[in-house]
């Protein structure tokens, strides 16, 4: 089954359940999906639908941090809640771990050293984790294994 009609079976579940929350979330995520598929005219993949998914995750957690900083939890805490839902469309999200020793690897094969290999390194792991852990996190990493 495809992300697609995933995203279709779960608008139908939300809906007899009458999941008002979910259902907002999915239609969210189906809209933005339709709006790249007319911008590309194309039909989109499981792969670009995992994109759009992980662009809104990200778009997520940025308004959750920015409404915790001006006191505004109970938006923070509804974004959360719709995270929540998107994450479950998303591929098993990495751990730090796993993000680095992932990092650690790639910087082995490529020979990499010192900060100054920093793109390199990013434009070798990005792929690997594309979807499956946050961009943030993988710079930091990377950052972090650099230096």
């Amino acid at each position: 089954m495809t992300l697609k009609e995933q995203l279709n079976e779960a608008m139908k579940t939300a809906m007899k359940a009458r999941d008002d929350l979910r259902l907002s979330a999915v239609r969210m995520v189906r809209s933005a999906i339709k709006n790249r598929e007319i911008d590309s005219r194309t039909e989109l993949d499981d792969q670009a639908v995992v994109d759009v998914i992980s662009t809104m995750a990200k778009q997520r957690r940025e308004s959750i941090r920015m409404y915790r900083e001006g006191n505004r939890l109970e938006l923070a805490e509804k974004e959360e809640l719709e995270l929540a839902i998107l994450l479950e469309f998303l591929p098993a999200q990495l751990t730090t771990d796993e993000i680095d020793s992932l990092v650690s690897r790639v910087i082995l094969e490529i020979d990499a050293h010192g900060a100054k290999d920093m793109g390199r390194v990013m434009k070798a792991v990005s792929p690997l984790t594309a979807g499956k852990a946050d961009g943030k996190a993988v710079s930091e990493a990377v950052r972090r294994l650099l230096g």
